[in-house]
C-alpha cells in the first residue's frame, strides 16, 4: 500500500496545473498511463480563448459562450471561468509559456475561432497545447513535493462510506497492480472520443475517467453532447491531425468537391459559425454530394503569411502531399471533445466526498450542449485551481488501509483476440448509430449491442489478468453505453445533439444526469 496526501490521475494541463499548484503544501502523486506530456493538451493547436484586449469584455466573451451553449450553460460557472482568463494567461507566462507576440504591438497576438465575436484567442504559433504542456512539465518535474508515475493506469477507484481514500493502479510495465490511499483524489483523465471510429484525439482519451467516477458511485451529466472537429485531415496515413480551427478564423474557406462554398446554405456565420453547427453542415454536404470529404482553402491567402501563422499544420500537411499555400487540403469531421462528463460543482467536488475532477473529464457547466472554440484549455487552469483551492481550505489528513490486490482467483487469457475485437466494434458502432446525426431507431439498436458487449467485457474482466487493455475497453464499453443512455434521454435536437426524430427544441433547456445509484450498466 502506497500512502499520498493528494493522488491525481492524468497528467494534461488541468491535471499539472493542480499538481503544481498543490505541491506547495502536499505531497502529490500524478498517475498517467503514458508519459508525463502524453495528452490531448499536447495536441491542441488553437489556443486559450481570454479577454485580454481593450476591445474585447468579459459580457462578450460569456455572451458569445452561452449563445454557443445553446442554453445549457451554468451562466455562474460561465463566469467563473472567463472572468480569470487574463490571470491564467499570465500565470502560464510566469512559468515560462511562450505566447506569439504581435510584431507590430508587441502585445499577445490574438486569433479569432468560431462563435467568437472577437479576436481573443492567445496562442503559441499553432502549436499551443505543446507549448503549454512543455512548461508545466517542466515545473512539475522540478517539484520535489511532486512524484510522478508514469506508464501507469488506474483501474478502479476505492471507496469507503460514500468518500474516496483511494485508487488500485496498475503499473504497465510490470503488469502489478498497487494500492494508493489519499486524503484527497483529483480525476485529470481526459475526454472519451476514442469511443468513435474517427478522432483527433490521441490513443489514451478512452473515457477511463467516468468509467472510474461512475464506478465509484458519481453522477455524469450530458454525455450526449459529443462534439466533432469539422476539419481533420482526410488521409489513410493521417493519424488524427486536425487543421485548427484558427484557420477559418484567418480567412480559409469550406468548399465541396466542385469547388463551391456551401456555408452560406446553413448558416450566415458561414465558415465562423460554431462547430456543430459547421460539422453537421460538412456531413450534409458530403450526403448531397456523395464525396467523400469537403475541402478547407487558404490558398487565396499570402503564403508567407500562412507559413508564418500556421509552421507545424502546413509541415505536416507537406508530409501527406499536400500544400496550404496552393491548394484546397481535403478534411472530414471527426470526434474531438466529450462537452458531458463528470457532473462537479464550481470547486469541482463530485458527489463522491473527496473526489474531484477537472479537464474534460468534468462536467462543470461551461460548455453546455456545444463547447466554444479555446475556451477547454483556459477550463483545465480555471478549475484546477478552483479545485485547489477548496483542497487547501478543506483539507483533513486521512489514515486509510485497503486491501491490496487480489488476483489469486484470475487466470492468463490466451484471447486477446476478444478485446481487439470488441474494441473495435464499439468505435465502428458509435460511428455508425451515435454519430452527428442521430435517430431513435440506430440508437436502440445500439443499445441492445452495447448491453451485450458490456456483458462479454465484464465477464472477461473478473475472470481473467487484467492488463492496460481491457482496462481501457472496460471504461469504452461503458462510456459508450451511458453515451447512448443520454443521447435516448434527450427528446430534442440542440447544440451537438441532432436527432432526426425530434429536430426541434423544447422550449425549457435541461441538462442530463445519469445516476449510478437509480441506473445499472
Amino acid at each position: 500500500m502506497i500512502k499520498t496526501d493528494i493522488l491525481i490521475i492524468g497528467s494534461g494541463a488541468a491535471g499539472m496545473t493542480a499538481a503544481i499548484d498543490l505541491s506547495k503544501k502536499f505531497n502529490v502523486t500524478l498517475v498517467t498511463k503514458n508519459s508525463l506530456i502524453d495528452s490531448s493538451t499536447w495536441y491542441a493547436q488553437g489556443g486559450i480563448a481570454a479577454v485580454v484586449d481593450n476591445n474585447d469584455s468579459i459580457e462578450e466573451h460569456l455572451r458569445d459562450t452561452l449563445i454557443a451553449g445553446d442554453g445549457l450553460c451554468n451562466e455562474e460557472a460561465v463566469r467563473e471561468c472567463v472572468s480569470h482568463g487574463k490571470e491564467s494567461i499570465e500565470w502560464l507566462g510566469n512559468l515560462g509559456t511562450e505566447f506569439t507576440q504581435d510584431d507590430k504591438t508587441g502585445n499577445l497576438h490574438l486569433t479569432q475561432e468560431g462563435g467568437h465575436s472577437k479576436r481573443r484567442v492567445v496562442h503559441a504559433e499553432d502549436a499551443t497545447g505543446k507549448e503549454i504542456s512543455s512548461s508545466l512539465a517542466k515545473i512539475v518535474k522540478e517539484s520535489s513535493n511532486i512524484k510522478i508515475l508514469e506508464n501507469h493506469i488506474c483501474v478502479d477507484l476505492i471507496t469507503k462510506q460514500g468518500s474516496c481514500i483511494g485508487a488500485y493502479v496498475l503499473n504497465i510495465d510490470s503488469n502489478e497492480v498497487h494500492a494508493f490511499t489519499a486524503s484527497k483524489v483529483i480525476l485529470a483523465t481526459g475526454g472519451a472520443s476514442k469511443v468513435y471510429l474517427y478522432t483527433s484525439n490521441p490513443d489514451g482519451s478512452s473515457g477511463d475517467g467516468i468509467g472510474l467516477a461512475w464506478r465509484a458511485g458519481c453522477k455524469v451529466e450530458n454525455l450526449e453532447f459529443n462534439q466533432f472537429h469539422p476539419t481533420c485531415l482526410f488521409h489513410p496515413d493521417a493519424k488524427s491531425f486536425l487543421l485548427s480551427e484558427a484557420l477559418r478564423g484567418e480567412g480559409a474557406l469550406l468548399k465541396n468537391d466542385k469547388n463551391q462554398r456551401f456555408m452560406e446554405k446553413y448558416d450566415s456565420r458561414l465558415e465562423l459559425a460554431p462547430r456543430d453547427v459547421v460539422a453537421r453542415s460538412i456531413d450534409k454536404e458530403m450526403k448531397i454530394t456523395g464525396a467523400d470529404n469537403v475541402f478547407l482553402d487558404i490558398s487565396h491567402r499570402d503564403g508567407r503569411d500562412i507559413k508564418k501563422e500556421f509552421p507545424n499544420i502546413h509541415k505536416e500537411c507537406l508530409k501527406f502531399g499536400f500544400d496550404l499555400t496552393i491548394e484546397p487540403i481535403p478534411v472530414v469531421p471527426a470526434a474531438h471533445y466529450t462537452c458531458g462528463g463528470v457532473k462537479v460543482d464550481l470547486n469541482s467536488q463530485t458527489n463522491v466526498k473527496n473526489l474531484y475532477a477537472i479537464g474534460e473529464v468534468s462536467s462543470t457547466g461551461l460548455h453546455g450542449a456545444n463547447r466554444m472554440a479555446s475556451n477547454s484549455l483556459l477550463e483545465c487552469i480555471v478549475f484546477a485551481k478552483k479545485a485547489s483551492e477548496h483542497i487547501q481550505k478543506t483539507f483533513i489528513y486521512i489514515d486509510s488501509s485497503v486491501e491490496e490486490w487480489d488476483i489469486s482467483k484470475v487466470s492468463e487469457t490466451q484471447e486477446g483476440v476478444i478485446i481487439r475485437h470488441n474494441w473495435d466494434e464499439i468505435r465502428r458502432l458509435m460511428w455508425d448509430y451515435v454519430g452527428i446525426v442521430r435517430s431513435n431507431n440506430l440508437l436502440k439498436r445500439a443499445e441492445i449491442a452495447m448491453k451485450h458487449i458490456n456483458e462479454e467485457v465484464n465477464y472477461f474482466y473478473g475472470k481473467y489478468i487484467i492488463c492496460s487493455d481491457l482496462i481501457e475497453l472496460r471504461n469504452l464499453a461503458l462510456v459508450a453505453s451511458l453515451t447512448i443512455k443520454s443521447a435516448l434521454k434527450r427528446k430534442e435536437s440542440r447544440g451537438l445533439h441532432y436527432s432526426l426524430d425530434y429536430p426541434n427544441l423544447l422550449k425549457t433547456a435541461q441538462p442530463t444526469i445519469l445516476d449510478p445509484a437509480k441506473l445499472k450498466i
